[in-house]
């Protein structure tokens, strides 16, 4: 990634915290973009659906290049990587975001938190932050299939996040659990697997990717 040109008068900026924006007003600029129609809409509408979003991506099948899912997740162009302006620094925000997932997962993975949308009372609503990480799936959804299939062992891997998310059309992605004693608070409860499934999705990709780098 190039370094963006700088607007005259600014200091100069020499790493990417110096050009982003904080993690909260991300999350404004997120919302105000999407709720625009004069702009490009980001696939990505707030900031647990960003978040999950950059997890696909650390825990993914493959390295995608920033370009590659930054730009549908925030609704920007790719030269909007060159300049120094408000764009750019949701980017660097996005990217500081990504490189904060890496680090965790590399050296505390158990540490690791999903940035859940909560209630005042504190009830959890994992589904845009499974929504996030889905979109990124459907990126590059051929090398995900190795997972996608339900009678695949592997697949359980993918079930806390998947049984959160719908397809296109509004259907769920996963058939609904049968309505037994066993079963439903297994899918109520799932959002409490997935710090573990995210993990155990990057250790699972890893070979893979380190021989694509290779």
């Amino acid at each position: 990634m190039t370094k963006p040109k700088q607007r005259r008068g600014k200091r100069a900026k020499t790493t990417m915290a110096d050009y982003a924006m904080s993690f909260e007003q991300l999350g404004q600029w997120i919302s105000e973009r999407a709720r625009s129609p004069a702009l490009r809409h980001p696939r990505a509408t707030s900031l647990s659906m960003l978040d999950g979003a950059v997890a696909a991506v650390v825990a993914g099948p493959v390295s995608m290049a920033s370009e590659e899912w930054v730009c549908p997740l925030l609704g920007v162009d790719p030269d909007a990587f060159n300049h120094d302006t408000e764009e750019f620094s949701a980017i660097a925000a996005t990217l500081m975001r990504h490189n904060a997932i890496s680090e965790t997962l590399s050296t505390r993975p158990e540490s690791f938190e999903p940035l859940f949308v909560r209630s005042p009372d504190g009830e959890v609503d994992p589904r845009p932050w499974c929504m996030g990480f889905y979109a990124v799936m459907k990126l590059r959804l051929l090398v995900w299939w190795r997972l996608l299939s339900p009678n695949g062992t592997e697949h359980l891997m993918l079930r806390p996040i998947l049984i959160h998310c719908i397809d296109d059309a509004g259907r769920p992605l996963l058939p609904p659990a049968r309505h037994t004693l066993g079963t439903l608070p297994v899918a109520q409860n799932a959002w409490r697997d997935i710090p573990v499934a995210v993990e155990a999705l990057r250790q699972f990709w890893m070979p893979m990717r380190f021989k694509r780098g290779a």
